[in-house]
């Protein structure tokens, strides 16, 4: 990416290089959607605001049912505090609704990838991080997680960057508050709360503690709010994972879902699966671990949402947000590699990124092989490929902090020269 941008900066200025460079990506991503289109119509949009409504008319929130062709019937699976907050929706006609949770989805790209940008590279100016940000944001648009999340009309964005906070903003600065994004998500759906424990097994107590709390106290007032339905989740809609889609579905991208395919329609062993949950999650605890002990925390994070889509019963791709900063830091970290190894990883997060791109539900259909065991090895690279990329950037992901990257502040806390960082952010590195 560096050496592309040094490239260009020979011919054109850079304000204008930058606005060319900006707009024709994201042309680019535009033309990609006018091509794809929203195919999916908003699908899990309407499951939220349908089940709402039916709430708003004095029924069990968690009754309502949509149908789907593939999977049967799919229902309302958040949490019912998550439900009183989306509740206004039900308020709006349904078109404002969609447009409003695309907006959102597509807005929350910029914050959370400046946050990667300023927390990957700690020396950079704002304005570079900025600069790299609106290079960034229309590529990853494309990507399957971001275009599941955009055309089914899903909340994921929200969870992500309310997590992204915390860890990039609220605990760098010792907030007070810091963990209380963290803890709201969790409150909101139950994965964010494996951030919980990183920050237990980090030993960052207190915004631990604030985590808890928030999630603990968000919990009480929807029960106290809405008894029934608390009572009826968390005893029951919670342990009732085909509430949510079939195991065996393609796009359940989890390790249960890997195993299910292997065996369709029959479910897997709860016992292998159990094990190989706490394999992997021990194996992501501890990697994420050593990476915040070496002083890269976003890496620790990012190993920590790889290992939640993993280990979760069903992980959709819209789920596997974490492929993004992953990316990132990955070429970031390369900077300061020889040209050979370089060019080389360079060239394994170009084909990550067309594997995301391709995902495994946007351009395959699998008819009449949903429910029945995966045929070859080609059906299962193709059915389990955000699996087997998860698991491979969970093993490959380095804990350590790139040289390149890191250029720590004088006594008083000021940044390098504008210029310094101007040339070591964009040089060529050989």
């Amino acid at each position: 990416m560096s050496a592309v941008i040094d490239n260009v900066s020979r011919t054109f200025p850079g304000p204008a290089r930058r606005v060319m460079i900006c707009s024709a990506l994201l042309g680019l991503a535009v033309l990609f959607y006018a091509w794809y289109g929203f195919r999916h119509h908003f699908f899990d949009l309407h499951i939220y605001y349908d089940a709402l409504t039916w709430w708003s008319e004095g029924r069990n929130l968690y009754d309502y049912a949509r149908p789907d062709a593939v999977q049967g019937a799919l229902y309302f699976t958040y949490t019912p505090l998550a439900a009183m907050i989306m509740w206004p929706m039900v308020l709006l006609p349904f078109s404002w609704v969609a447009v409003i949770f695309t907006a959102v989805t597509a807005g929350l790209l910029v914050p959370t990838t400046y946050w990667i940008f300023r927390s990957a590279l700690p020396s950079a100016t704002r304005s570079s991080s900025w600069w790299l940000t609106a290079v960034t944001v229309p590529l990853v648009l494309i990507i399957e997680p971001i275009r599941e999340n955009l055309t089914l009309g899903q909340i994921n964005m929200v969870l992500v960057a309310m997590v992204m906070f915390d860890f990039c903003h609220a605990l760098p600065r010792r907030r007070g508050y810091a963990g209380i994004g963290i803890g709201l998500a969790a409150a909101m759906k139950l994965i964010p709360a494996i951030f919980i424990v990183y920050l237990a097994v980090t030993r960052r107590w207190r915004a631990c503690g604030v985590s808890i709390a928030a999630a603990v106290g968000a919990t009480l007032i929807a029960a106290a709010v809405a008894p029934r339905e608390s009572w009826f989740y968390w005893t029951s809609a919670l342990w009732d994972s085909d509430r949510v889609g079939q195991a065996f579905y393609t796009g359940n991208q989890s390790v249960k879902g890997l195993l299910a395919r292997l065996v369709a329609p029959t479910p897997p062993s709860t016992l292998l699966w159990g094990g190989l949950v706490l394999a992997v999650t021990i194996f992501g605890l501890h990697r994420a671990v050593r990476a915040h002990r070496a002083g890269n925390d976003l890496m620790g994070v990012t190993l920590v949402g790889l290992t939640s889509g993993l280990v979760s019963p069903i992980t959709w791709p819209h789920h596997i947000y974490w492929f993004i900063p992953a990316m990132i830091l990955l070429l970031v970290h390369a900077r300061g590699w020889a040209a050979r190894p370089r060019v080389l990883l360079w060239s394994g997060v170009a084909a990550l990124y067309a594997m995301l791109v391709w995902g495994v539900v946007s351009f395959v259909v699998w008819p009449g092989a949903e429910d029945v065991p995966t045929a070859g090895p080609r059906d299962f690279l193709l059915r389990n490929l955000l699996v087997l990329c998860s698991l491979a950037l969970l093993i490959v992901l380095p804990t350590g902090v790139p040289s390149a990257a890191t250029s720590t502040p004088d006594r008083q806390g000021t940044r390098p020269a504008p210029g310094a960082v101007r040339r070591g952010l964009f040089r060529r590195v050989s």
